[in-house]
């Protein structure tokens, strides 16, 4: 063995129990009940104190990474600097607001060649897929990109324009013949357009701008798609919870589709916005604390799949901050640092356990990115591990982010929640040593 881990609290196989974990070669090779007598043949051995956890490292499947072409809004090396100091020990890239944007192959191999050496957590792509873009998607899933990411709303980016209703069902039918999986950005622009655009500081505002049949018409239309072809559709970031028994209806049908939402969508209200306060700017936006705890609700019924950051940051000037306009701030939240003792401050508060926090923001999405290797404690896993104090508090401090752009709504707040230590295959992460690696749909990266 290279490493023996015993704990008196670890979350494996959805328990919290105590155990041993030995590694070897970066994979963990036992798990053995924590009294069993040692023969560590020479391994490191770390004992973990009582009121830690062992937890698999989280992955989140949610992360817009604007390297190149928008370094100055976030880098590969601050990003996954960020997610290692947050427990994620793997993180998959979208492919809008980088340019160029992950819609070709040649756009893929830029993204790559530039987050070459420079990761500190394992990494890998969703393509993206645009009109037109059937035979390119086909290329970029033999190229290796995990899966793709449509819209079916203005996206923000001219060169990753919407997907029409009857563009979706073909994409779907394509991808169905090539067993890939499509993320949709369920926000309808044809109901967007029955609305007044956000104009002004009013948060109140930006919100009737964006209203919940914005998300209801989208989630429908994904659902249909689905339905008629076959595929595998996932809805990201649902922040409405009027558009649950969609999903859950269609899921009881057989239709194939899952749905995530994210923290800020968990934690935060629209009631406590102070209008001007556009670092709470996102679309879909924050809605109302009664939404709130129905999305609560549908984590807990298992219609929402799993939780992932949607860390979406941009240059500071673009949030417009000095005038408070949420009509032209960019919609995005940084939250990639803080994405687990969010989630767990609001968990525990609801008397939820650790154990169903791992399985939202590891387990199920090292599934949903096709990630075999990811998102548990088991033998012939990646040891990709973090030691997490759930009792511990600290308060959120700008200066202590890692991301490039540390702009964000939880500055001041306290968390519980600490991050004390995060191994990638078996070794500590250094953030002095990049030692991620860039995954593929085509190998095994272990």
């Amino acid at each position: 063995m290279d490493l023996v881990i015993r704990a008196r609290r670890a979350v494996i196989g959805g328990c919290e129990v105590p155990a041993t974990v030995s590694v070897r070669d970066g994979r963990i090779v036992a798990v053995r009940p924590y009294d069993e007598d040692l023969h560590p043949g020479g391994a490191e051995i770390t004992e973990l104190d009582d009121d830690v956890v062992l937890l698999p490292g989280m992955v989140d499947s949610h992360v817009h990474i604007n390297e190149p072409g928008h370094a100055e809004w976030e880098g590969f090396a601050g990003a996954t600097r960020a997610a290692a100091a947050g427990g994620i020990t793997t993180l998959v890239d979208m492919p809008v607001d980088s340019v160029p944007a992950t819609v070709s192959v040649e756009a893929l191999t830029a993204k790559r060649t530039v987050a070459a050496g420079r990761c500190h957590v394992d990494v890998g792509f969703w393509g993206g897929l645009i009109p037109g873009g059937i035979e390119v998607a086909a290329a970029l899933h033999r190229a290796g990109v995990l899966g793709f990411k449509c819209f079916l709303a203005d996206s923000g980016a001219p060169d990753f324009p919407p997907l029409s209703p009857d563009g979706l069902t073909e994409a779907m039918r394509a991808l169905r013949e090539l067993g890939a999986v499509l993320l949709v950005h369920a926000e309808s622009d044809a109901e967007i357009a029955k609305h007044p655009a956000a104009r002004g500081p009013s948060y109140a505002g930006f919100l009737r701008s964006r209203p919940p049949q914005v998300e209801e018409a989208a989630v429908a239309a994904v659902i249909d798609a689905a339905r008629v072809t076959g595929a595998r559709a996932h809805i990201v970031h649902l922040s409405s919870a009027t558009a649950l028994p969609l999903i859950a209806a269609a899921r009881r049908d057989g239709v194939r589709v899952t749905a995530e939402t994210c923290p800020h969508y968990l934690s935060l209200a629209a009631e406590q916005i102070p209008d001007g306060a556009t670092e709470y700017a996102c679309c879909p936006p924050i809605r109302e604390a009664a939404n709130r705890e129905r999305l609560w609700s549908g984590l807990a019924a298992g219609t929402l799949d799993l939780v992932v950051s949607d860390h979406s940051p941009c240059a500071a000037e673009l949030k417009h901050r000095d005038t408070g306009d949420f009509g032209t701030a960019w919609g995005g939240i940084s939250s990639l640092q803080l994405a687990l003792p969010i989630v767990w401050t609001e968990a525990r508060r609801r008397g939820i356990p650790l154990t169903e926090v791992a399985r939202w923001m590891s387990e199920r999405p090292a599934r949903l990115a096709g990630l075999p290797a990811k998102g548990r404690i088991a033998p012939g896993y990646d040891a990709d591990l973090c030691v997490f104090s759930p009792g511990e508090t600290f308060t959120v401090r700008v200066e202590d982010l890692h991301h490039r752009q540390p702009i964000t709504p939880y500055a001041g707040r306290r968390l519980h929640g600490v991050i004390q230590r995060t191994w990638l295959r078996g070794r500590d992460i250094d953030p002095a040593h990049p030692a991620g690696r860039l995954l593929t749909r085509l190998e095994d990266p272990s």
